[in-house]
């Protein structure tokens, strides 16, 4: 069963797959995946207080005051998980506190999005505790699935349940394109668009890319011939897997100079003896 990481791996670099997981060479560590490990702790995080949070609201009181309970244990989780990486910070010398104050206005943010939300329910509803609980769509998060049809298994960063509809998204720290989304980060949101519908047996039309560095959710609308691109990319995965041939060098200077295996890469005395167990 293939990881639904590979299919976006593929289009990023065929060589960078094949020289990590043909050739069992390591890729260099880098900041971004370890910053990228904190945000997701943190918002794994915020999703568990959220019912806690929800049914502890059993009287009306003003959006302020909801606020202050989502500000008081999102600055928690924060900082618990900065903590929990700390050793890895540590290694690419980057400030704790530092990286508190950068990443507390996002989740900020997201406090002030629920707050509001939850506010607006009571004001329109007059629901509070387990009722008002009940109204709000459920989350979860880091929620592992996989499907025997298609042969790919994969985690979602977090999924909303609302009512029957079944929406899932991807938290993404890096740069978001002008319009739209990355085309590795479209394959990965429809991968797993395509095995939500058949591990909950429903039609889910549509996935979002939430990049943290920006405001706005970038949809992503299932039709046939995406599927059939998923469906298709995974073979050519499966292909190179099993593959004994080493793809040609990329030509793309930016994915070479962020690459973590660029200099195995060009390492030819290195690749061929590796190349050489696997003849």
């Amino acid at each position: 069963m293939i990881s639904v990481t590979t299919l976006s791996g593929y289009q990023y670099c065929p060589r960078k797959l094949f020289l990590q997981y043909v050739l069992r060479l390591v890729p260099i560590p880098k900041v971004v995946l370890v910053l990228g490990s904190v945000k997701h702790e943190v918002f794994d995080g915020i999703n568990k207080v959220e019912e806690n949070i929800v049914k502890s609201i059993t009287k009306k009181i003003q959006m302020e005051d909801i606020l202050n309970r989502y500000r008081s244990d999102y600055g928690r989780i924060l900082k618990t998980s900065i903590l929990k990486f700390k050793r890895e910070l540590r290694k690419f010398d980057i400030s704790l506190s530092q990286l508190f104050k950068d990443n507390w206005p996002i989740f900020l943010e997201e406090a002030h999005f629920r707050a509001k939300n939850i506010h607006g329910l009571i004001e329109e509803k007059n629901v509070f505790g387990e009722e008002l609980w009940e109204l709000l769509p459920k989350i979860k998060s880091e929620f592992r699935v996989e499907s025997e049809k298609l042969g790919l298994r994969g985690i979602v960063d977090k999924i909303e349940f609302r009512g029957k509809l079944v929406i899932p998204f991807e938290l993404k720290t890096g740069k978001a394109p002008t319009d739209g989304v990355w085309p590795g980060h479209k394959t990965q949101i429809a991968a797993y668009m395509l095995m939500l519908e058949e591990a909950f047996n429903t039609e889910i039309k549509e996935g979002f890319i939430q990049y943290l560095g920006v405001s706005d959710l970038r949809k992503v609308v299932m039709n046939p011939f995406l599927k059939m691109e998923i469906i298709e990319l995974k073979h050519k995965v499966q292909d190179l897997l099993n593959s004994k041939v080493l793809p040609p060098i990329c030509k793309n200077e930016n994915k070479c100079n962020a690459c973590g295996l660029k200099d195995d890469c060009f390492n030819e005395k290195l690749v061929n003896e590796k190349l050489s167990t696997i003849q």
